[in-house]
C-alpha cells in the first residue's frame, strides 16, 4: 500500500537555527506593514511604530485611579473533633479601579486626534453601534474587570465603517471602534465592575485590550 511520508530534509539543530534567524524578519515585516498601514491614518511610519510599540509596552502599565475598601465574605477551615468545618467570616479588602496605559490612555488620545478629521454622521452611527454591542457582551470578571470576544469590536466596526463611509472607513473604523469599546464594555459597566471585589481592576486592560489593539490594527489595513 502506498503511503505519504512527511520528513523534514533538514536537521531539528539547523530547522530550529532557520526558525530562530527568520523569527525576527518576520516581526519586522510585520511591523513595517501596520506601520505604513497606520501611517495612512495621519501618522509618519516612525509615528505609527512608535505608537504600536508604546501600546504594547504600555499594557502592561495600570495607572491607579480609585482605592476603596471592600468588605467580602472569606471561609477559614476549622478542625473540630468530628472533622474540618468551613468558617465564614467577614474581612476588609482593598480595590483599586485603574486606567491602562495601553489599552486605554493611548488608544483614547490617539482617536481624540483623529475625530476632526472624521465624517461626524458615520462616526457617531459606528460609536453607539459599537458602544451598544460591546455592552451587552461585556462580562464581569472578579479581580479583572470586564471581558468581550476580542474579535467582535474590529470586526463589527469595520463592517459598519465600509457601509457607511467607504471612503473613510479606516478613520470611523478606528474612532469608532476604539472609544465605543472603551465606553460600552468599561465605562457603562462601571458599576458591575465595582462590585467585582477586591483587587486590581482596569479600565482598558486585561479583558478589552486585545478587542481594542486588533480594532486599530483592522482599521489601519483598511486604509
Amino acid at each position: 500500500m502506498n503511503r505519504l511520508f512527511i520528513y523534514s530534509p533538514l536537521s531539528i539543530l539547523l530547522l530550529l537555527l532557520l526558525v530562530i534567524l527568520l523569527l525576527p524578519l518576520f516581526v519586522l515585516v510585520f511591523i513595517g506593514v501596520v506601520g505604513e498601514s497606520f501611517s495612512k491614518l495621519g501618522l509618519s511610519p516612525y509615528q505609527a511604530i512608535g505608537m504600536l510599540i508604546l501600546s504594547l509596552l504600555g499594557s502592561f502599565i495600570n495607572i491607579p485611579v480609585m482605592r476603596r475598601k471592600v468588605i467580602v465574605k472569606e471561609y477559614s477551615p476549622v478542625f473540630r473533633l468530628f472533622g474540618i468545618f468551613e468558617y465564614p467570616r467577614l474581612v476588609v479588602r482593598e480595590q483599586v479601579l485603574c486606567i491602562n496605559v495601553g489599552g486605554g490612555l493611548i488608544p483614547t488620545g490617539m482617536a481624540l486626534y483623529l475625530i476632526p478629521k472624521t465624517p461626524l454622521y458615520p462616526f457617531v452611527i459606528t460609536f453607539l453601534l459599537i458602544t451598544l454591542a460591546c455592552y451587552m457582551l461585556a462580562r464581569p470578571i472578579p479581580g479583572l474587570g470586564i471581558v468581550i470576544p476580542a474579535f467582535i469590536p474590529p470586526i463589527l466596526s469595520a463592517l459598519f465603517a465600509l457601509l457607511l463611509s467607504p471612503h473613510s472607513a479606516s478613520l470611523v473604523a478606528f474612532c469608532a471602534g476604539v472609544l465605543g469599546t472603551l465606553f460600552g464594555a468599561d465605562i457603562l459597566n462601571l458599576r458591575k465592575i465595582m462590585k467585582t471585589g477586591p483587587g486590581v481592576i482596569s479600565i482598558g486592560g486585561a479583558g478589552v485590550f486585545d478587542g481594542i489593539f486588533l480594532t486599530g490594527v483592522l482599521a489601519a489595513f483598511l486604509s
